[in-house]
């Protein structure tokens, strides 16, 4: 039967090397360091709610209120992907790599105390790099056709799976300092970001999203415009409705993004928030990277300073999109207090031993973060493929 790379070459035209394959998430590869954009930066200075506080809101009591209430966050959504360098391909007489990916998005939605999976794709993705499509004409039409050619392999339907998609990548603009690689991993992490968002188009036609049951996202709502992919997805100011009853929680978060109302860096305002309190909540607007769209931003300790390693250990970041009713007013302060007090609460149990960033999870997004690792196809399986 013949492997992946066999037909690829085959079909574009390429010279395959059968260089040696692996996973990227397991030599070391550089990652994100934070869920949020730390090339941004927050300012107090415009109030992003309707009470204009001038210091921490105190949430202990409030918190303790809804202990043995219906929380009104129901669902849950982790999105992440796995990478591998699965072979070298020549073209024109240059070598580029080629990128395969596993992507995962699961939603889990808690009915009665009790995690439950709602939803999930798994898909499998091949980034490779334009050259591939020679005559350089319509690279949607042409890799979608490749895509069709791939899946009727005989590996793939005896396995009973199949690619979602070939993703195209150009060379990085600095040739000089970056990595081909990077374009590719780069066109798999756009493609999972549009994953989430379906999702989420999904869970609001279906009805499932609203005030008594909001959508917990891990990590920033801070979508960057897309160049490819779903038309109705490809920028926040498209999508923004969706995210009414959503909120993004990023358990790491870049410190010195954080700026006092003179402008200057106010690391510390995050470092001193005491336990089961808030920040005032932040007007956050990027019209050249975000267009209209406004964000609420805050953030909450859930843990104590005196049980982590850093003083940032134990404090969450958390967004919410504003709508447009909302602009002028900012977000009900009402609202904000009753998700901080539910954020706090969900802070138990905790994953101790279990997850390094123990200090910064929400069980919840533990539990359907360990869901979403446990649909993968092993290294060792998804490597065979090629």
């Amino acid at each position: 039967m013949a492997k992946i790379m066999e037909i690829i070459s085959k079909e574009t035209g390429g010279k395959s090397y059968n260089t040696e394959k692996y996973s990227y998430d397991t030599i070391g590869m550089p990652s994100f360091d934070y869920d949020d954009d730390g090339e941004k930066f927050i300012k107090w200075q415009v109030s992003g709610e309707t009470e204009k506080h001038k210091t921490y809101v105190d949430l202990t009591n409030e918190a303790k209120r809804q202990i043995g209430k219906r929380p009104v966050i129901s669902y849950f959504l982790d999105g992440s992907r796995h990478t591998y360098k699965v072979d070298d391909i020549s073209y024109n007489k240059k070598v580029y790599p080629v990128i395969a990916g596993q992507v995962g998005i699961g939603c889990c939605k808690r009915t009665d105390g009790r995690m439950r999976p709602e939803k999930f794709y798994r898909r499998l993705v091949l980034s490779l790099p334009t050259v591939s499509n020679a005559d350089g004409w319509k690279d949607d039409v042409f890799f979608a056709a490749q895509t069709k050619k791939l899946n009727k392999s005989e590996e793939l339907n005896k396995l009973g799976i199949e690619f979602a998609t070939i993703l195209p990548y150009s060379p990085p603009k600095d040739q000089k300092n970056g990595k081909m690689e990077d374009s590719g991993i780069a066109r798999i992490q756009d493609y999972m970001i549009e994953s989430e968002k379906e999702m989420v188009a999904e869970l609001v036609k279906a009805g499932k999203l609203n005030q008594d049951n909001y959508l917990l996202k891990d990590g920033s709502l801070e979508y960057k415009p897309m160049k490819s992919g779903r038309e109705d997805l490809r920028t926040l100011q498209k999508i923004k409705h969706n995210y009414k009853w959503v909120i993004g929680v990023s358990k790491s978060f870049n410190p010195e993004s954080i700026l006092d109302h003179t402008g200057k860096a106010n690391a510390n305002y995050i470092a001193d928030l005491p336990l089961f309190h808030r920040t005032p909540v932040a007007r956050y607007e990027n019209a050249s990277y975000l267009g209209d769209v406004k964000f609420g931003v805050w953030y909450i300790r859930i843990r104590d300073k005196k049980y982590t390693r850093t003083p940032f250990d134990g404090v969450i970041k958390v967004e919410k999109i504003m709508m447009d009713e909302e602009k002028d007013t900012g977000i009900d302060s009402e609202e904000i207090d009753l998700i901080s007090a539910t954020l706090i609460n969900e802070r138990t149990p905790t994953c101790y031993g279990t997850d390094k960033r123990w200090a910064n999870h929400l069980y919840p997004v533990f539990l359907t973060e360990s869901y979403v690792k446990s649909q993968y196809m092993s290294t060792e399986m998804f490597l065979h493929l090629f």
